[in-house]
This record gives C-alpha cells, sequence and structure tokens, in this order.
C-alpha cells in the first residue's frame, strides 16, 4: 500500500518551531530539537534505489524528517540531459512515506551547492539536528564538491550502501581525510547530534537501480 507523503506547511509536533517568521517560504516546517536528515540529488528520475537510501536513513537513525533536497540542476551534470525541476520533484513523489517530504528548497533559495544549503538551513533552523545523506556512489566523488571539507565540518554524514561504490568510497579522498570522524554503525542514532565532522557508513540490502540506466532505457524505447 502506498503511504501518503507529509504535507508541506504541516507543523511536525506541538513544540516551538524555528524559522525566520516573515523570511523566504521553503515549503516545510521544523521544530527544534528535531533530527532531520537532508538528501540532496538530481533524482534524474527517482527510483528505488533513492528509496533505499531513504528509507535505510529514516530507520537506522532514528530521523524525524527526511528532506529530499531536489537540486534546481548540479553543477558537475550536464543540464543537457537532465529533466526539469518539476519532473525530477515529480518522479520522486511516488517514493516518499509519511515522514518525508520532496523539496524544492535549492531553488527557492538561489543555490546549487551543498556547502550553501547547509550554512543557510543551520542558520534558518537553530536547534534542528541535521544530518547528510548520501549513497556511498556520492562519497567516492565527495571530493569534488565544492568546499566539501566545509561540508563534513558542518553536519554529520550518513553514506548509505549502495552496489559497486562501498569499496571505492572507502578508499576516497574523504574517507582519508577525516578517518577519525568515522563512526561505527551501531551508533547510528546519535549521529545526527554528533559534532561534525562526524560520519558513518549504514549498510542495507543492495539496490542496483540506477538513474543512469533508467534514462539509458528511456533512449533505447
Amino acid at each position: 500500500m502506498k503511504r501518503e507523503p507529509l504535507k508541506w506547511g504541516a507543523p511536525a509536533r506541538r513544540v516551538p518551531v524555528c524559522g525566520r517568521p516573515g523570511g523566504l517560504r521553503l515549503g516545510f516546517t521544523l521544530a527544534r530539537g528535531m533530527k532531520v536528515g537532508l538528501f540532496g540529488g538530481s533524482f534524474n528520475p527517482a527510483h528505488d534505489g533513492h528509496q533505499h537510501v531513504a528509507a535505510t536513513a529514516l530507520q537506522r537513525l532514528g530521523l524525524d524528517r527526511l528532506i529530499w533536497l531536489v537540486s534546481p540542476q548540479n553543477p558537475l551534470k550536464s543540464s543537457k540531459d537532465t529533466m526539469s525541476l518539476e519532473g525530477r520533484m515529480a518522479s520522486a513523489q511516488r517514493f516518499v512515506g509519511r515522514r518525508e517530504i520532496i523539496s524544492d528548497a535549492e531553488q527557492r533559495l538561489g543555490v546549487v551547492y551543498t556547502l550553501d544549503t547547509l550554512r543557510i538551513l543551520k542558520a534558518r533552523y537553530p536547534g534542528v539536528r541535521f544530518v547528510w545523506i548520501m549513497g556511498s556512489d556520492n562519497l567516492a566523488g565527495f571530493h569534488r564538491w565544492r568546499g566539501w571539507t566545509d561540508v563534513l565540518r558542518l553536519a554529520p554524514i550518513a553514506v548509505v550502501s549502495r552496489p559497486g561504490a562501498l569499496l571505492q568510497s572507502r578508499l576516497g579522498p574523504a574517507a582519508r581525510r577525516f578517518p577519525h570522524g568515522r563512526l561505527p554503525s551501531r551508533q547510528a542514532p546519535l549521529l545526527p547530534g554528533a559534532k561534525a565532522p562526524a560520519w558513518m557508513f549504514l549498510r542495507g540490502p543492495l539496490n542496483t537501480m540506477s538513474s543512469t540506466a533508467i534514462r539509458a532505457a528511456r533512449t533505447r524505447v
């Protein structure tokens, strides 16, 4: 049975909310003390591999909310092969559950870099414990992101296993640069409240689906 997604703007619970009154509306409401996962990506298109990453993070980290931050345009990818933002958000909508939100916050804020996104959200929502969520395939190329070392110092990161990328990500620059920031997966519920730099691998059943494979299949039809 398909789960109903969280309605945008719905209050999380009866506690004081944070955020700047009258500021730019981002389409969601967060409360102080909440543990919130930020799952950024192109989602071009979204698929059940993304759902696997989101579900693993929600369960293992004990998150109150998980926000799919659909990027207006990945600066490391060609816009020629990128679906419209509306189309990518629609593709993600069918995979979200009750505690998940599909968001175009980066489009609203006019940012494309994770570093800027994190700085703005942390300033806008003081008291919210953010954790960045990514698949292990993203960690392998994480050192190519703008200000990647600053990203690691801004928020804890949960890396969910993806097929064919776990070993490569373990040997990548990010893992080598911050070896002492790695926490054991048994401490997963503590990660959102950990002081950055802090990161961990989360293992789960591997899902082989990829956006690249979906786009390639479409071109052959």
